[in-house]
């Protein structure tokens, strides 16, 4: 079985050799991963070489937006979409929030959705706030004590007057990984439009979006080794139907109809990068030649094997101890990477306070995820600590975080 090159892998994330950095053990990976060399390179080319307005016929300009093409062409192609599905936003939450606007215009009061409470607030706030509107909201709940949400719920809440269903891949506090193509196979049964919030999950490995099925896939570029963008896939027959959130002149743009604070050239510019990442990971590892969404599954299993491998471990150590509550399941099959814990005995900022000392970068909080936190009857504030890791963490990092948390605790 092909195992991760980790000290390759690490070999392309400038952080990693940043003397500032050396010795911290970055658990946070979930409020905003490391940034790919790739990336980084592609986003200092582009602001030294073609700062210029793209598209126009002189040289800088037209490379300017040569390099744009490129990003959405290469992330299609991993994401198994269309190049015309794809498109940048300055992040999901606005994103998300043009949406629901755009689709408002299409429903009648009495209309229907269906929200989870497990969902992050960007995939949350904006459609509940359409109840305002006279949209009938029908809440998906978490079960209670294991954070995690049970299809079947659903054949008792679709109808006939059901418009849309969002619910998220993976909840960024919770940590189960929804069956999502189960879930839209069930939603199709009434016709009904499937976002998915997908920005606790991407980052452990692009999903294959046409296989999963569904309409609108959203999530976060900066915690996916890239530039502070959204990335959402639209499917072209659904925006063809959606009226322009743009300038009027706009109408016709499908780029820009859903974008109404306009590109961020260079950011999106420098997304291709990612891809390029991706392609070099995948020629260190593999030799054979297949497309990039057969090299997306390929990485996303290796990346997600050494991740479980790492996971498994940790998951041992906090099961053993009586004074911290483990949210979501603590089977590393059945989760990703993100374990949020509440202590029992110490104070979140007392364990924060310790494992800085100990050279450990986690997080505090809700993390905008205030609804499972309510679901799941745990206090908003001062919420939990999370603690994340993505595939270029490494088995020492995993040492000096459970050494950190057992001086911390103790």
């Amino acid at each position: 079985m092909i195992q991760l090159d980790s000290k390759f892998i690490r070999s392309q994330f400038p952080a990693f050799a940043e003397p500032s950095l050396n010795g911290w053990g970055f658990f946070e990976n979930a409020g905003g991963s490391y940034t790919c060399q790739q990336v980084i390179s592609r986003l200092n080319n582009y602001y030294t070489q073609t700062k210029v307005q793209p598209y126009y016929n002189y040289p800088a300009a037209q490379k300017a937006g040569a390099a744009m093409d490129e990003s959405y062409r290469q992330l299609a192609a991993y994401l198994n979409v269309r190049e015309e599905d794809v498109h940048f936003g300055p992040s999901t939450t606005q994103n998300l929030y043009v949406l629901a606007h755009a689709f408002r215009e299409l429903w009648n009061i009495g209309d229907e959705i269906i929200l989870s409470n497990q969902d992050h607030e960007a995939n949350a706030g904006f459609w509940r706030r359409l109840e305002k509107t006279g949209i009938v909201i029908k809440e998906w709940r978490v079960d209670p004590e294991t954070g995690r949400l049970n299809p079947d719920d659903l054949d008792a809440m679709l109808s006939n007057k059901t418009k849309l269903l969002a619910f998220p891949h993976c909840s960024n506090i919770i940590g189960h990984t929804n069956p999502v193509a189960e879930i839209v196979s069930k939603a199709k049964t009434a016709n009904v439009c499937v976002v998915v919030d997908g920005v606790a999950h991407a980052p452990h490995g692009l999903p294959d979006i046409d296989s999963l099925g569904v309409d609108i896939y959203l999530f976060s570029l900066y915690k996916t080794w890239g530039p502070h963008l959204g990335l959402m896939t639209i499917k072209k027959e659904i925006m063809d139907t959606l009226p322009n959130q743009s300038h009027f002149f706009h109408k016709h743009s499908i780029r820009k109809k859903i974008l109404p604070a306009g590109p961020d050239h260079a950011q999106i510019a420098a997304t291709a990068g990612v891809a390029q990442y991706l392609d070099t990971v995948y020629e260190h590892h593999f030799s054979e030649t297949v497309d990039p969404a057969e090299k997306g599954r390929r990485l996303k299993k290796l990346f997600q094997d050494h991740e479980k491998s790492l996971l498994q471990p940790l998951l041992e150590w906090l099961r053993q101890r009586d004074d911290i509550y483990i949210v979501g399941p603590d089977d590393p099959a059945l989760r990703a990477p993100t374990v949020s814990v509440v202590p029992k005995k110490k104070s979140i900022d007392e364990i924060c306070a310790v494992l800085a000392t100990k050279k450990l970068m986690v997080g505090q909080g809700s993390f905008y995820s205030v609804r499972p936190l309510m679901g799941m009857n745990i206090p908003i504030d001062p919420g939990v600590l999370r603690l994340s890791f993505l595939h270029y963490t490494i088995e020492d990092e995993i040492a000096q975080l459970i050494d950190g948390l057992a001086a911390a605790l103790d």
